[in-house]
């Protein structure tokens, strides 16, 4: 009990941590600026997919300390490479239209848009909880393939610049999400055989 009780209190701590991050980013211009100056390094795009195998993991042992904090890494992961000397013209230009995108007017569709981000890591973390591979890969394909078709569909030219970060991660998330739910599966099996 007294485990449980840690487990969502660590959580709770860490998921008012990344609201604390999300607020104060869209609150204050000059930090913001900075974060994105720093997500100029295509570094922290190849890296963010990652996180959604430790996402998984945790909700498959659900553990909500291991989700928050590995939530909390994702978004914040934006900002822990240095800025770049060399940034493509397309990653200048797709990076400006976001932050153009997200300081922009808001209006009902970009709320609607918005709200898909929490939905779709829902709809992951349920699937792992309740063990359903199949479920928790379909929502990893949807979540790559949103992001590629919204970036292409809204920043033209320039929203290609997500396409191989995304692949590369959904090829590598998809395929150690696989062999580590089936490595899980098959210990769960032994000890239940061992248990018998």
């Amino acid at each position: 009990m007294k485990l449980i009780n840690q487990d969502k209190i660590i959580a709770l701590i860490f998921f008012a941590l990344t609201i604390i991050f999300l607020v104060v980013s869209m609150t204050n211009q000059t930090f913001f600026d900075w974060v994105f100056d720093r997500h100029h390094n295509q570094w922290s795009w190849y890296i963010r997919p990652i996180f959604l195998m430790p996402f998984c993991f945790y909700a498959y042992k659900r553990s909500w300390t291991g989700i928050s904090i590995t939530v909390f890494c994702l978004f914040t992961s934006m900002f822990w490479f240095n800025r770049p000397e060399f940034v493509s013209d397309n990653v200048k230009t797709f990076l400006q239209f976001e932050k153009d995108w997200l300081y922009g007017e808001w209006n009902y569709k970009k709320i609607m848009l918005i709200i898909t981000v929490p939905i779709s890591f829902f709809a992951l973390g349920l699937a792992f909880w309740k063990r359903s591979l199949i479920m928790g890969l379909g929502v990893v394909v949807l979540m790559a393939t949103g992001k590629i078709v919204w970036s292409i569909q809204n920043a033209g030219e320039s929203g290609k610049s997500i396409i191989i970060p995304a692949i590369l991660g959904l090829i590598i998330c998809s395929g150690l999400i696989f062999y580590g739910f089936r490595k899980l599966e098959q210990k769960k099996q032994r000890n239940a055989n061992n248990g018998s």
